[in-house]
């Protein structure tokens, strides 16, 4: 059972995990380093504890003690009782979930592992807002993608922001970093995936005439927002693919596009 722990000081050393929450730069330099994430609200941290992930704290105000009360009575880690107010001056904004945990990370799979067990994944490039990280993963969850790899410069999926608009997907999706890109999805390749970019560009086939449910494995590229994805990774691509849009739209948000296309890997168009 985790000990139950009244702080009342701002600077209290054992606040170190919650501390500049707001400071995503700090945040992204320290949680990785540091072997931790933040799982913010009741829903996140249950799906991280069954996710597996280790619990190193958690940090509550008093009103959230019953509502925590099986989880608290089930770890070992310390819980942290604090004033909302406190709270807010400590993690530089106002926790309105009520409850906040510091959680170990696990290590890495390696992507060929994942590839072996696998038959739609989606590949992101350079995709480093937090918001869309999550929202992707959020759709790869709802829509059956069965691995997410991303290229190095992603943005954390662990980080706070991303966790909570996945709304705890990202712990269902396994996910890995390719190390050398865009060379390494030759290996993608190797595995037996068809490599769809998906692009706006004229040049590209409609989703539907691809027709992506019906390849035996098919990895989907996204870029980043706005700038899409990189001349390399295009042409390292087997095919490229579009959403056909229509009243003069160019192309979606990549959190919405990566949804439409996950739909299409999984069942094909639906029939109008």
């Amino acid at each position: 059972m985790a000990e139950l722990i009244t702080i009342d000081r701002p600077d209290d050393p054992r606040l170190y995990d919650y501390t500049d929450l707001t400071d995503v730069e700090l945040r992204r330099r320290r949680e990785p380093a540091e072997g931790l994430f933040i799982a913010e609200g009741e829903k996140v941290i249950r799906r991280a504890l069954q996710a597996g992930y280790p619990m190193r704290s958690m940090l509550l105000s008093a009103k959230w003690l019953d509502t925590m009360r099986d989880v608290i009575d089930a770890s070992p880690a310390p819980v942290y009782v604090i004033d909302p107010e406190l709270a807010a001056r400590v993690t530089g904004y106002h926790v309105h979930r009520g409850a906040l945990a510091s959680m170990a990370r696990k290590p890495l799979p390696e992507a060929g592992r994942l590839l072996a067990g696998a038959r739609r994944v989606a590949v992101m490039e350079s995709v480093n807002d937090h918001t869309n990280i999550g929202a992707i993963f959020r759709s790869a969850a709802a829509l059956g993608m069965d691995a997410v790899l991303l290229s190095p410069d992603c943005a954390d999926p662990l980080y706070r922001r991303s966790v909570k608009v996945s709304m705890g997907a990202v712990f269902a999706v396994p996910y890995a970093r390719l190390t050398d890109w865009p060379r390494d999805l030759n290996a993608v390749r190797e595995a037996g995936f068809q490599l769809l970019a998906l692009t706006p560009g004229a040049e590209a086939v409609a989703m539907d005439e691809a027709a992506p449910h019906r390849l035996p494995k098919v990895a989907l590229m996204l870029g980043a927002e706005g700038d899409g994805l990189s001349a390399r990774a295009l042409r390292a691509a087997d095919t490229r693919v579009r959403i056909p849009m229509a009243l003069g739209v160019d192309s979606l948000n990549v959190g919405a596009a990566a949804a439409v296309a996950f739909y299409a890997v999984a069942t094909g168009r639906p029939e109008s």
